[in-house]
């Protein structure tokens, strides 16, 4: 008798590696959801107190108990023996997070996947800011596929990709730090579709150092290189507004998919099931439902949002500067002000300020972002121009105001202003005339009704990008197809 082995395929598994900061768990968290509705088993990897940040403000509650999909955690800093002594552990920063993980994530991503016996893991989707961690290497080893996600725009890619390409022409590193002031960093850039009129200032400030053995420099260079050596790369855009770009990145890429506005892929879904149609928190710091309340007793498009993100800070004297101009505008505004958004001291107002404030602001800690931004009271966005904040304003057909503090903040604040039409940029020296004379641009100013039209435009093209055949519900298609092959 003739004895037939089954070949049994592998359930197809994804292994999630965030970088680990807010917008990019919350980007990452996204794809994963979409992929899991495709039948894709997920094991998302976050680090300890990143994860721990997640559950408490109930950002990790929409995955609970959900079969296929766990969460799995990697120590971020050394354990100090005080947790066992019933003492909280300090927060470690992001710097020593990112030093702590370079030395120690790989072994413990190892560790991870094999553990993962009863489904194995098939691929890695890993942030491409992670490669420094040796995820590339762990990959090969694993002879798993692995597939790098800019949690950005293409122009963002764009941006430190041009690291080497400025190195190679002599334009990098600066010869001296005069030439951060003496004009030079007014240069354009001018081989880069899709990206015209773009400059050296305009680039990510990290690149801009006068030593090549910089750590920060070297960091950077070898992210963006790391990209030639995977056969797999995902962007957090859509082809309509980026496509001279997408396309210029398709030609020296195998495989790009773009997959965004994320969340408008998972509206998608829910209206198609019938579920009602809600936004689910992705949030390290509990989001504050008074903010919501607050905007329901306001008229249609009156109200200015203020969020510079996660990580973004500022001296005391640039927050009193914009709380004056917010205020001189005579436009009511909610205002998202984090503990730690002030460097190193507690936000304490002038008295005078905080009366006015008091009468025509609302001021809360954190909020459900996408929420405020689709609220018809809200009508225009100052924000530092981080990619996940600029790609929900384009989603809700808001226009912005922005001011860039690090990272491709500086790109996207460019390509905003100048080539999407829905921006202005705010000077790095902040001044409360300037912050008053753009809000009320922004709010009431020809300027700001163009704005908002263009704004609208691409709300509709991101829409259409999301549709059932729409480039990004495609894309998704194809990345889900790609990944179950593995298999």
């Amino acid at each position: 008798m003739n004895t037939m082995t089954r070949v049994v395929e592998k359930q197809p598994h994804v292994v999630f590696i965030p970088f680990p900061a807010q917008s990019h768990i919350k980007c990452m968290l996204k794809l994963a959801k979409l992929l899991h509705h495709k039948g894709i088993h997920i094991t998302f990897i976050n680090t300890r107190s990143n994860h721990k940040k997640l559950v408490e403000s109930g950002g990790a509650h929409d995955f609970k108990d959900i079969p296929g999909f766990q969460f799995r955690t990697v120590s971020d800093y050394p354990s100090s023996g005080a947790e066992d002594d019933g003492v909280e552990p300090m927060t470690p920063t992001l710097a020593e997070v990112w030093m702590y993980l370079a030395d120690n994530f790989f072994d413990s991503f190892l560790d991870i996947v094999s553990g993962l016996e009863s489904t194995p893991a098939t691929c890695i989707i890993c942030d491409g800011f992670m490669t420094y961690t040796n995820m590339i290497t762990a990959a090969e080893k694993l002879k798993i596929p692995i597939i790098l996600f800019w949690t950005m725009a293409a122009c963002g890619f764009m941006g430190f990709y041009q690291v080497k390409v400025l190195t190679d022409k002599g334009l990098l590193p600066l010869k001296d730090e005069s030439y951060l002031t003496n004009g030079y960093l007014e240069m354009e850039i001018d081989w880069i579709p899709g990206m015209e009129g773009c400059r050296l200032k305009d680039l990510p400030q990290y690149m801009l150092v006068t030593k090549l053995d910089d750590p920060i420099f070297k960091y950077h260079y070898g992210t963006a290189q790391a990209a030639h050596n995977v056969s797999y790369m995902i962007i957090h855009t859509f082809e309509e507004l980026e496509a001279r770009l997408v396309n210029e990145i398709k030609y020296t890429f195998p495989n790009v998919y773009t997959v965004g506005p994320l969340q408008l892929l998972l509206n998608q879904i829910e209206e198609k099931e019938n579920k009602r149609t809600g936004l689910n928190c992705y949030s390290l710091w509990k989001e504050e439902p008074e903010c919501l309340q607050w905007l329901e007793s306001k008229e249609p498009g009156s109200v200015v949002y203020v969020n510079f993100g996660s990580l973004a800070v500022m001296s005391l004297e640039d927050l009193t500067e914009f709380g004056w101009g917010l205020v001189n505008s005579n436009h009511e505004f909610l205002w998202i002000i984090r503990t730690d958004l002030v460097k190193e001291q507690p936000v304490v107002w002038p008295q005078e300020l905080e009366e006015e404030m008091r009468t025509k602001g609302f001021l809360a800690k954190w909020c459900s972002q996408e929420e405020v931004l689709s609220h018809p009271s809200v009508g225009g966005f100052l924000t530092h121009g981080g990619w996940g904040s600029i790609i929900e304003s384009l989603s809700a057909g808001l226009p912005m105001i922005c001011w860039p503090y690090s990272g491709d903040q500086r790109t996207n604040c460019r390509q905003m202003c100048n080539h999407w039409d829905v921006g202005m940029e705010i000077g790095r020296s902040v001044k409360r005339d300037e912050v008053e004379k753009l809000v009320k641009l922004l709010m009431d100013g020809l300027e700001g009704k163009r704005m908002k039209e263009k704004a609208m435009q691409w709300k509709k093209m991101a829409e259409m990008a999301t549709s059932s055949n729409g480039s990004s519900s495609l894309d998704i298609e194809k990345l889900a197809n790609q990944i179950i092959n593995f298999s």
